[in-house]
């Protein structure tokens, strides 16, 4: 029999988005501004710096946008909830980031460069929902997105306020995103999950789809990168832009080798491509203020598509099994092993450049202690909102209704047949 899905979100949805979205626009008319005019000293005008916000915005809505994408019956909550969240994170992460500017001067002051820190809060909020993918409703999406935002913006005041640092926000993004995301689908998890969810299933044609995200996301990640370092020192951005190059084709080669290495059957697994091939990316953007040569990135890159890999192919049933945690996306491997190998290798290259031994001590505590709080926190924050995300006040999907588009979405006439679905 086929299942009944909800009619509709009419008393769930809606109220929320306009009570948000009419609360962002009092808050925007009366504390907010469009700053009219540039720094020069900063670099930042706008010819300059439009280019890496085009980038930027690409990777959050294209990028993520089709890598969700891959699920044979989602594809439409993959893509059209991607930009759902996106957008509300990132009015959100305007306000969040400009409450110091508000304090001071009365006003935040909005630019490009406070878009692209919005976006990047938006982002790791982005990699949290592909843990959850497919087993949460628009509703759930949103307010974790909302929790998220806030937690990883007090993440940096914390850390700014009690170990007076400011690390890069690509370190935090993927390892808070990580952890928060693991931490939310382990206190969300199903009955279902302990044997696959029926419709949990990769296709072809939605596959195709997905690749195409990963490519966006390849293409544009050393401008990513790039937006994170000091515009002031000469050099680093080109530094930035051809270290994360090296380190993402090396980490696709690498990812094609051992994907047919460990597969039964000896051919290239395409969900192993479309996710491994970012993990050089990943890695060498958290150890981007520590890499100068091209060996290095190449070796940080090998690395993070071998961890990524592996842990891709093995860790992500051994998660399921052992913790009861449902990673859909596995963004342990895709995100959170290889942010925290690019942190070690920042760590490592940081102590090898320092000549005073009393600094090299001191850097590496501050280290330890930035990369402890931040996954402390996001594990904390985790916690909190998959608690309150399990109320049944949200009217969370049934285990039959999950990875499934008619639950949400119009379909037309148009009959999904899942026992004929060509799948991998």
């Amino acid at each position: 029999m086929a299942p009944q899905y909800a009619p509709s979100l009419r008393s769930r949805l809606p109220p929320l988005l306009l009570f948000l979205q009419t609360g962002f626009i009092v808050i925007y008319a009366f504390y907010t501004d469009i700053e009219g005019y540039v720094k020069e000293r900063d670099g930042n005008t706008f010819s300059n710096f439009y280019p890496e916000f085009q980038d930027v915005n690409v990777m959050v809505i294209l990028g993520f946008g089709f890598l969700w994408t891959f699920l044979v019956r989602y594809g439409f909550s993959g893509a059209g909830f991607n930009l759902l969240v996106a957008v509300v994170a990132t009015q959100c992460a305007v306000i969040l980031n400009g409450i110091d500017s508000w304090y001071y001067r009365g006003k935040i002051r909005i630019n490009l460069r406070s878009l692209v820190d919005a976006e990047m809060c938006a982002a790791s909020a982005l990699i949290s929902i592909g843990a959850v993918l497919g087993k949460t409703n628009p509703v759930q999406l949103v307010l974790m997105a909302l929790l998220e935002v806030s937690g990883f913006v007090l993440n940096e005041w914390l850390l700014h306020t009690l170990l007076k640092v400011r690390p890069l926000k690509d370190m935090r993004l993927h390892i808070f995103g990580a952890f928060f995301g693991l931490m939310l689908t382990w206190i969300l998890h199903r009955d279902g999950s302990k044997q696959q969810f029926e419709k949990e299933k990769f296709g072809r044609k939605t596959g195709l789809f997905s690749m195409l995200g990963s490519i966006f996301l390849w293409m544009f990640w050393p401008s990513f990168n790039s937006v994170l370092v000091d515009a002031h020192t000469p050099g680093r951005k080109l530094d930035a832009v051809c270290s994360t190059y090296l380190a993402l084709a090396v980490s696709a080669v690498t990812a094609a080798a051992l994907s047919v290495l460990s597969s039964p059957k000896g051919k290239v697994n395409l969900i192993h491509m479309h996710s491994c091939i970012l993990a050089g990316g990943v890695a060498v953007g958290v150890s981007i203020s520590g890499v100068h040569q091209p060996w290095e990135a190449m070796a940080i890159g090998f690395t993070a598509a071998v961890v990524s890999t592996i842990g891709f192919r093995y860790l992500k049933n051994h998660m399921l099994r052992a913790f009861q945690c449902h990673d859909t996306c596995a963004i342990l491997s895709t995100h959170g092993l290889p942010g925290l190998l690019g942190w070690l290798a920042q760590l490592l290259l940081q102590i090898r450049d320092c000549d005073n031994h009393t600094m090299a001590i001191r850097f590496a505590v501050v280290h330890i202690c930035t990369v402890l709080f931040t996954i402390s926190l996001s594990v904390a924050m985790g916690i909190i909102t998959g608690l309150l995300l399990k109320w049944n006040i949200w009217r969370p999907s049934q285990d039959r209704k999950c990875f499934d588009d008619q639950a949400f979405w119009e379909v037309g006439d148009q009959v999904f047949i899942f026992s004929q679905a060509n799948t991998l």
